[in-house]
This record gives structure tokens, sequence and C-alpha cells, in this order.
């Protein structure tokens, strides 16, 4: 299944793994932060670039509930609420984000985190996909809404059992929704790779009929490489400006080299993947002319000579006969002299 991205791009199966920036909360409330980076991602060659839509009062009960996090190298403790409110954007700087996505030529996708969330991004643009965090996969009204809007859309599988993915697929598909992307997902932060477990990709795609992908929270881009090796259509990974800004994801994000050189090594193992065909590449089939051996006169023959393996040697090049016909050619006798190291041609024998 091919889902459309806008007029250019699309995900699936035979589309180019669909690569998004994770910019999450990392632009720390900063809309010069988060143009930057916009910019950044598309230089780095992202396909999207993600952001976290919210309002701090409408999914934090408790005020005075405490996030533990590390930042600068330094264990911290504070308001999840207090946290999440610096974070905020207004309604003004999400115009302005989605107006500079555009004019970058980069797909915006945001997570919204609640129903009042994605009517406003939607007040403000198409989006081409709505993006579901692990922490939402359970909620399942939540879902019904947004699948109602008829948008493509990802969802995280992370924290998940089977039963839980199947709720949430079932849920989008009842609605008459079925762009759907699953997320292999692993909601620790940073994935240890003993935690990873890419082989869930393939039990996502054939237990529940969904395209899948893979976000990552590992540290460096190895996992993703592989999620693309194990069949993932897109990957999600978060990214920073700086590790030493000030917030809780910016220490284990990709920043701008580690981004740079994780697109360019998915759009190389994109390519590397192939055609499971068993046939030589076209550079191959010149190699064989070059490399495989030929039979040769092992010294110089006469004409008439009948011959035996003593007469012939198996060198290189490649171009004349193969030396599984040997076999067929002992016996014949010559039709004219042979040279020593000189190919013996079917036209040299009776």
């Amino acid at each position: 299944m091919k889902i459309k991205i806008g007029n250019k791009k699309c995900i699936g199966d035979g589309c180019p793994p669909f690569i998004i920036a994770e910019a999450g909360i990392n632009h720390n409330g900063d809309i010069d932060i988060a143009k930057k980076m916009i910019e950044v991602a598309k230089e780095c060659g992202a396909d999207a670039i993600k952001f976290q839509t919210f309002k701090a009062d409408e999914f934090i009960a408790n005020p005075d509930e405490t996030y533990t996090y590390y930042s600068q190298g330094k264990k911290v403790v504070e308001s999840m609420f207090e946290m999440f409110k610096r974070y905020e954007f207004p309604k003004k700087q999400w115009k302005e984000i989605i107006a500079h996505c555009k004019s970058k030529n980069i797909v915006f996708l945001t997570t919204p985190q609640n129903a009042s969330d994605l009517d406003l991004i939607l007040g403000l643009t198409n989006l081409s996909i709505i993006k579901v965090g692990a922490d939402d996969l359970t909620n399942l009204i939540l879902l019904k809404y947004y699948a109602s809007k008829r948008i493509p859309m990802i969802i995280s599988a992370g924290m998940a059992y089977a039963s839980e993915i199947e709720d949430a697929v079932n849920t989008i598909r009842n609605v008459g929704n079925d762009s759907i992307i699953v997320l292999h997902c692993v909601s620790s932060y940073p994935a240890d790779a003993e935690e990873i477990n890419l082989k869930k990709m393939g039990a996502i795609k054939d237990s529940f009929g969904v395209t899948i992908g893979f976000s990552d929270h590992s540290i460096g881009i190895t996992a993703s490489v592989g999620a693309v090796a194990s069949g993932a259509t897109v990957i999600e990974k978060h990214f920073t400006l700086d590790k030493n800004l000030k917030g809780p994801d910016h220490w284990f994000s990709a920043d701008p080299q580690e981004l740079k050189e994780l697109v360019k090594s998915i759009r190389f193992i994109e390519k590397a993947l192939g055609s499971p065909e068993l046939i030589p590449t076209t550079k191959e089939t010149d190699m064989r002319k070059i490399c495989r051996r030929s039979l040769v006169a092992v010294r110089n023959l006469k004409k008439g000579l009948r011959l035996t393996e003593t007469d012939i040697a198996y060198k290189r090049p490649g171009t004349g006969i193969a030396p599984k016909f040997a076999p067929y050619i002992l016996g014949r006798r010559l039709k004219t002299n042979i040279n020593k190291n000189n190919l013996i041609l079917l036209e040299h024998l009776d």
C-alpha cells in the first residue's frame, strides 16, 4: 500500500524511506530556534519536520507533579506543567512555523495532544499526516476523532501489547480510515540496543496489515539504518541544534551532523537493498569478462591435435569458453594452430 503525501512524496512499499526530523519540544519555546530547526532539517535532507502541539493545562491534571530528566549533564527535577508551559506556541507562532516549512519546501507535521490542538492546526493548514505519540495509543476516543478527519495517520506503538496495537488500528479503520502507518517504538530515552527489537516491525506488519516504520530513541544512527534494511518505510528521529541546550530531550537527540549522516546512510541503504532477482549487475557483467577464466592453450598447439587435459589451462579473461564446458571440448581436433596462452574458441574446433 502506498500513502500519498502531498504532490511529490509517498509512504509505503516502493517509496523512498520517509524521514521525519522530530523537533518535538527541542525548540525550547523559542520561535527563532524552531525556524532554524526547520532550515537545518531541510539542509540535512529530511522529508518532514515534526513538532508537538499542546496546551499544558489540557493534558496535565496536577500542576504540582514533577518531572525528572537530564539536561546539560545534570539531573533536573521540576514541575511537569511549568516545563511544558514554557514550550507552548500560540496560534500566531504556529502560523509562522507552518509558513516557514512551506517556504523551505519541507513537510510540516505535528503531534496534536488533544482534539482542540488538531482543530487549531487544521484551521491553519492542510495536514499531510496526523502523528499520534505512544502515550496516546490507547486513547481510543482521541484516535477515533483524529481518524474521522480522513487524513493518513502515524501511530507510535511504544509501551504496547499486541492487543493495544490491534485496538488502535481497528478503531481507526472502523471510522473508514485505512491509511495507517504504525511505528515500532521503544519508549526509553535513550533506548539500548537490547531493547530495540527491530523484528517487531515485521510482526506488526504481518499481524495488522499496516505500513510500518521506526521511531528511533537510541543514541546514534545505526538502529535507524538497520530499521530501513528490515523494512521500515518511515524513520522518525529526535534532533536538536545543540545537545548542550537546556531541556529534557537535547542530550540524546541527533545533532545536525548526525541527522545529515542519518539521511545519507538511509539513502545509501535504500539503494543497496536493490532487487531480489539473482542476476549480475551491469557493472558485474563487464567484470565477468575480466575476472572469470577461459580455456587457453597451455603451450603452442598444432592444427589437427586432439585436445586432452594436458593441452589446456584455465586463465583470464573470461571472454572465451568457460571452464565448466571443458568436458565438451576435450577430444575434439584443432582446425588451426593456437599459440600458448591464446583463447581456445569454438571456431578453432572440428
